[in-house]
This record gives C-alpha cells, sequence and structure tokens, in this order.
C-alpha cells in the first residue's frame, strides 16, 4: 500500500507490547505464580506462554506473531538453542 502523493502518512514504528489489565481470583493467581514458579517464568510470561499455546491449538494464532523474547543469561554452552 502506497502513500498518495502530497498526503502525509504516519511512520510505521515497532510496535510495543500492549498491556492489559486483568482481574483473576486471588486462588486462581496464586496457581498461576505457583506453576510459572515451578517453570521459572513470571506469572505475566506464564499467562502469555498459555494464551498464545491456547491460541496455537485453536489454529488462531496469528501467522506474524513473533517468538516472546528470551530474557534472563544466555546458556553457558553459548548456544542459544540449548
Amino acid at each position: 500500500m502506497t502513500a498518495p502523493s502530497g498526503g502525509s502518512t504516519p511512520e510505521r514504528r515497532p510496535q510495543q507490547r500492549k498491556q492489559v489489565r486483568l482481574r483473576l481470583d486471588p486462588l486462581v493467581y496464586e496457581a498461576l505464580a505457583r506453576w510459572a514458579s515451578d517453570e521459572l517464568r513470571s506469572a505475566n510470561a506464564q499467562i502469555e506462554f498459555l494464551l498464545r499455546r491456547a491460541l496455537a491449538e485453536a489454529g488462531r494464532l496469528p501467522r506474524g506473531t513473533k517468538p516472546v523474547p528470551r530474557r534472563g543469561r544466555p546458556p553457558a554452552s553459548g548456544d542459544p538453542e540449548s
């Protein structure tokens, strides 16, 4: 898609991560936080992991979806996949 001549269109900026508020039953949150801790994730990362998995299983994960960036220290071997 091209901009009409003489028209001004906003430049595309890299998309930032969307922030959403989520209300959860306190017991559900505690269970989620324990599960996240067991898998060395934050509760937020666990929620995103579960949502992405559910979307993929339902065939609704958009094609252009990038993987969640890995955070933390890289593996000692230097191999990013290990």
